[in-house]
């Protein structure tokens, strides 16, 4: 059953998701109307794993209403999407090979995000601040997955430098969310039916010493690991 529900989820997700792109690039020239869009999207993909996969959300802690850096832990696409849903409209820091994708690229660049080169050279750690102060001078949330890359669940690795950076140049308090959704959404082979925990853990103030932060973040990111 469990296979069945993942190839049907393949059937209509991604060429929605195909259809969903292409009239972002013919009707979304701006990055509010792109960032409305990202919204249905998102609110498509929920439809298509809560009826589809069976796959619920639960989400657990407080979400503030202002501007915060929300630090997620990552184990798979879908809190990459889930996100988009429940935050409002945040500013994901994305590597930048996702911006040069053909068509996609574009669409992503209108939204706006903030890019990050894991080569961390200073220009891109540059870039990558401008991109994250403007998206603060405009109100809205930043996002990022500081251990840099998914990971499968009992896995904690060290966050990457990128987020101290962050968190020093954007002055915002730090909102962890520890996640479970790679118990339900493996990285290769069937999607199984459950309920994946987003959990928003306390709200850390700025201007912590580096050592200080990440070792919070890490740990509250963390706190569904078993």
């Amino acid at each position: 059953m469990a296979l069945l529900r993942t190839i049907l989820f393949s059937l209509v997700f991604y060429p929605g998701s195909l259809v969903s792109v292409t009239v972002a690039l013919l009707l979304a020239r701006d990055p509010i109307s792109t960032q409305r869009h990202a919204r249905r999207w998102a609110s498509f993909f929920h439809w298509c794993t809560t009826h589809i996969l069976g796959i619920e959300t639960r989400v657990e802690g407080h979400r503030p209403d202002e501007p915060v850096l929300y630090a997620a832990k990552h184990q798979a696409m879908y809190e990459t999407f889930d996100l988009l849903r429940l935050l409002p409209d945040p500013a994901i820091v994305l590597k930048q090979e996702l911006i040069r994708v053909p068509l996609w690229g574009k669409v992503v660049e209108n939204y706006g995000v903030i890019p990050v080169d894991r080569e961390g050279s200073a220009g891109a750690l540059r870039t990558m601040i401008a991109s994250a102060r403007r998206a603060v001078r405009a109100g809205r949330p930043l996002l990022i997955f500081p251990e840099g890359t998914r990971v499968p669940p009992g896995e904690r690795p060290l966050l990457r430098p990128g987020f101290a950076g962050l968190y020093r140049a954007a002055g915002l308090p730090v909102v962890p969310i520890a996640l479970d959704s790679g118990q339900v959404w493996p990285r290769r082979g069937a999607k199984q039916a459950g309920v994946v925990t987003m959990r928003f853990g306390t709200s850390i103030p700025p201007g912590l010493p580096r050592a200080d932060i990440e070792a919070r973040v890490h740990a509250a990111i963390n706190a569904l690991e078993r």
